[in-house]
């Protein structure tokens, strides 16, 4: 009725956490080296982890074990051992959920962070060792799910570009700008600074890169 105040729905507290718990365990892209023990026939293989979160990892093996099963994972890059349990399978590996206390999360998603700022320091570090150039021009680049988004070019150079967007892919990502592609190597105040791959030993100029991401017309 008017003039009735309109009472505040409250959220589920169950659902709250589930929400908080998935902001909470993002997963980061690490492609670090590991090792997996399986306890129950003590048998030992090398991995690759592929993504980890403070509650578990993507993992790739040629060794899949069952759904369910008790595992134990080492990871390179100064990560230590995590303890958990297969929690699904697919054609390339496997992912983990871990067994951890709160205090070990805490202490994975503290490792994680410090792991993501020295890929950011470590990937400027690369993208300045090439001379930039002040550069104008439109672009367009690509992400991993399909995803066109236009931008700005805002300088140039024979290792990377710098862009000017909105849209801000996460550090790592694949995208395509152009005929070219790239690595997402750092986020800045106007948008983010991509790493070409794959150019291999080809000599490139500012104009024939500007022409190889420009915009189409």
């Amino acid at each position: 009725m008017p003039g009735q105040p309109l009472l505040k729905r409250t959220e589920d507290p169950v659902l709250a956490k589930a929400r908080a718990d998935r902001r909470r365990f993002r997963r980061v892209d690490v492609n670090l080296p590991g090792k997996l023990f399986i306890p129950a026939d003590s048998r030992e293989v090398a991995c690759k982890v592929v993504d980890l979160s403070p509650g578990g990892a993507s993992i790739e093996c040629e060794f899949l074990p069952e759904i369910g099963t008790h595992v134990v994972l080492y990871v390179d890059g100064g990560f230590g051992r995590f303890e958990g349990a297969v929690a699904r399978r697919d054609g390339y590996g496997f992912g983990m959920r871990f067994n951890a206390t709160q205090m070990k999360r805490e202490k994975i998603a503290e490792q994680l962070t410090l792991f993501m700022n020295k890929m950011v320091v470590d990937d400027a570090t690369v993208m300045r060792r090439h001379d930039r150039t002040p550069t104008k021009g439109l672009a367009q680049f690509t992400c991993a799910d399909g995803t066109m988004t236009k931008c700005e070019v805002l300088d140039l150079s024979t290792g990377g570009v710098s862009l000017k967007t909105l849209v801000r892919p996460q550090i790592g990502e694949f995208v395509l700008i152009g005929k070219l592609a790239g690595r997402v190597a750092r986020h800045h105040p106007d948008g983010i600074g991509l790493e070409f791959i794959g150019m291999g030993g080809e000599k490139h100029t500012a104009d024939t890169l500007h022409a190889s991401i420009a915009a189409p017309r």
